[in-house]
């Protein structure tokens, strides 16, 4: 059961019996609700790419949370552990959703390495909270940009998660950047990863584009296709995006008056701000706070 709203969807992709993949993008400004009934029996996955999921259990007496950039994997054959989740606003998540048989025969020369696949673990629940890897990251934001109208997407799909699962339980010592379509090697990754924490810390006064491409270390090509292709827009279109959701939170707060919080997020006149708001949310920035009451 999805709860959906506008400018939120979900997307499923059956891959085989006992192996899924679901998508989940957050856009509008609601949490929104997902459920769904799992046997015992499968391998939970789920990548946070940005925003905050919540996983709720037993009625929401225990719950935990998908991070920005963290993976959480969940197995626990000793009990059911049905989906019930809240996805936040500016939220994509990708979950896998994998049966332990096909794991196991996906992975029967690794369980070496991976802890619950050992025979001493095989009847043992397991938790793991990871970030995400620079690679990994960018094979769920290629599965997330296939088209989903072509016949032969869920064969490029399934390709995509065997890069994926590989990728993800990969030993570190083993990890080169050959993987990535783009760049180099896993340090850029992490270039256009600084590049975004430097226009989110410095949204009032953001650098040029070539100013924050030497600043990162990058040329300017790089910069721009490698934070298209991960975050999946623009660098001043991302920024637009956390500056609007940024002031909706300030707002919310009832701390700031409209002009405060169009000064905190870099527009010097208040017209501006209230244009670029309606723009992004369709209402202006006051009917949003009387909204509020």
């Amino acid at each position: 059961m999805f709860k959906n709203v506008e400018e939120s969807s979900f997307d499923e992709i059956t891959l085989e019996k006992g192996f899924y993949v679901l998508h989940f993008q957050n856009e509008s400004t609601e949490t929104i609700t997902f459920e769904r009934e799992i046997e015992n029996s499968f391998l939970q996955m789920h990548f946070c790419l940005r925003g905050n999921s919540k996983f709720l259990f037993n009625n929401g007496s225990y719950t935990f949370d998908v991070l920005d950039n963290r993976s959480i994997l969940l197995y626990n054959p000793q009990r059911t552990l049905p989906i019930n989740l809240e996805i936040h606003p500016k939220t994509t998540l990708v979950s896998l959703l994998i049966s332990i048989e096909k794991f196991h025969a996906l992975f029967s020369k690794e369980s070496g390495y991976i802890p619950f696949l050992s025979d001493e673990n095989s009847n043992r629940k397991f938790y793991d909270d990871t970030p995400i890897k620079p690679t990994v990251l960018i094979v769920l934001q290629q599965i997330i940009n296939s088209n989903t109208n072509s016949s032969l997407r869920e064969l490029y799909v399934k390709g995509k998660i065997y890069e994926l699962l590989s990728l993800h339980f990969q030993k570190e010592e083993n990890t080169t950047g050959e993987y990535c379509p783009f760049l180099v090697d896993e340090e850029n990754v992490l270039k256009i990863r600084q590049a975004k924490e430097i226009i989110i810390s410095r949204m009032s006064e953001p650098p040029t584009l070539q100013e924050l491409a030497t600043e990162v270390g990058l040329n300017l090509k790089k910069l721009k296709e490698g934070f298209k292709q991960i975050y999946g827009d623009t660098v001043y279109s991302f920024l637009f995006d956390y500056k609007m959701e940024h002031a909706r939170k300030l707002l919310e707060s009832k701390k700031h008056n409209v002009n405060e919080v169009g000064l905190q997020i870099g527009y010097s006149t208040s017209s501006h701000f209230i244009a670029a708001f309606k723009k992004k949310f369709g209402t202006t920035p006051k009917k949003y706070v009387m909204s509020l009451n």
